[in-house]
């Protein structure tokens, strides 16, 4: 069997692939890893219909290795992990497949506040694939389940409203809720922080999250906000770990946008700590020359916000994310949060002396990129293939410092992913053509 965990938890088809059975060793293996045994852990969902089979099973899992569970029901994954940091909590289980369709569902475990490590997924791998080796506590030493999510959804609402103080007083902004996580708390609390709030796709139904909607597909919000006239726009994904903005003519602004936006105001506020900002490959090299050009330095992690958050706790950074809109702020927060991205965007606009957030924007350059899906047999072992590796490598040292080459194997599909990225179209195009028809004639 491959492994269970992917760069953001264990996802797949509910029912299907994420069975109740699945669930319920990870529940045993998490409250036994963890030690929760006489703790406590939390739970949270966003509002796909199979999450309250997988919540079910989740918590019979803990409860049987003699975890007691705090349910929340239906919160974001940025309250779960804060709930799951306070409160004498010992670790948290979020099911969400955050932007996967509403077929989808996930299990994401955090730990002191934090997504769990690759050596800590190994070890729940290895515990969820021989769930009987776990301890069968008698009837008077199982856990307790309690739902309560009142205490939770409080902390997290007056966590965003002091940091968003009056930032936001006066704005008209669209909110795009993906009819998931966000629907419930985005609308009250920016209607709270006084901003004037046009909603749509909050009306979740179990079926229809992410659905034509969020952070995936911002295309109904950009038209929105240009045709009634709005300041400015804010999608979120299922789980609300998302941002994508939108600017009063209806442009999008993506996650490399929004981190370059705050990271350049932060450089210059001195508050950008040891003045780098962390992404990963995908980011696109515009943002680095951006942040260069300002200073700053930018470094790189592979794919997932997990291995963001470690790069910045390694290099004391604070402030990091994802091209896709997951942001961290590390200073606020210890996962990426949807809302408090939108609040810290607000703030980088209402400091730039009138200018606005497409403006702003413009200051992120794009460079050009092609990105082709070779289907290959060989995905994972390309490196040890000799001709196309030094293809790769003779077709960066042509680039030089005017672009750059990604070669990664898919992480669900027979696939290889090329990307080229640099200053010239045509160039980048006939590169990445070149390595695709000789991946396909080397690794097939």
């Amino acid at each position: 069997m491959g492994r269970l965990f992917g760069t953001d938890g264990i996802r797949g088809a509910a029912n299907v692939y994420l069975t109740p059975t699945l669930a319920t060793d990870l529940g045993r293996a998490a409250g036994h890893l963890l030690e929760a045994a006489g703790g406590s852990v939390v739970v949270g969902q966003d509002t796909r219909r199979s999450g309250d089979m997988l919540v079910a099973a989740v918590t019979a899992g803990l409860t049987s290795v003699g975890a007691d569970v705090l349910q929340l029901g239906v919160v974001t994954t940025p309250c779960l992990v804060q709930a799951a940091s306070t409160g004498g909590h010992v670790a948290g289980v979020m099911v969400s497949a955050s932007h996967n369709p509403a077929d989808d569902n996930g299990l994401k475990v955090v730990s002191a506040g934090r997504k769990i490590d690759d050596a800590l997924e190994e070890e729940l791998e290895r515990l969820i694939l021989n769930p009987e080796a776990l301890p069968r506590p008698r009837n008077a030493d199982l856990g307790t389940v309690r739902f309560d999510p009142g205490p939770a959804v409080s902390a997290y609402r007056r966590h965003l409203l002091e940091i968003a103080g009056d930032t936001l007083r006066g704005l008209r902004i669209g909110l795009d809720c993906a009819n998931g996580s966000a629907s419930g708390i985005a609308p009250d609390l920016f209607d709270e922080m006084g901003a004037e709030v046009t909603i749509i796709n909050a009306s979740p139904d179990g079926t229809n999250i992410n659905l034509d909607s969020g952070s995936t597909h911002p295309q109904g919000l950009a038209t929105l906000v240009a045709e009634r006239g709005l300041d400015m726009g804010f999608a979120f994904d299922g789980d609300a770990d998302r941002l994508i903005a939108v600017d009063a003519a209806g442009g999008l602004v993506d996650g490399d946008a929004v981190m370059g936006i705050c990271a350049l105001r932060m450089l210059a506020a001195g508050t950008l700590r040891n003045a780098t900002l962390v992404v990963t490959v995908l980011s696109n090299g515009g943002l680095d020359r951006a942040i260069r050009a300002a200073g700053g330095r930018v470094l790189r992690t592979p794919v997932g916000d997990r291995h963001v958050m470690e790069a910045m706790v390694r290099e004391d950074a604070s402030l990091g994310g994802e091209q896709s809109g997951h942001v961290i702020f590390r200073d606020r927060a210890d996962a990426g949060d949807g809302m408090l991205t939108a609040i810290e965007l607000v703030k980088a606009v209402r400091s730039a002396g009138g200018r606005t957030l497409a403006q702003l924007a413009a200051d992120i350059p794009r460079l050009p990129q092609v990105m082709l899906n070779s289907a290959v047999r060989q995905k994972d072992s390309w490196e040890q293939d000799p001709v196309f590796a030094s293809a790769v490598a003779d077709a960066e040292t042509r680039l030089g410092t005017r672009g750059r080459i990604l070669v990664r194997p898919s992480g669900t599909e027979p696939k290889l992913r090329i990307m080229v990225e640099g200053d010239e179209l045509g160039e980048i195009t006939e590169i990445a053509r070149e390595l695709d028809e000789l991946a396909k004639a080397r690794l097939d």
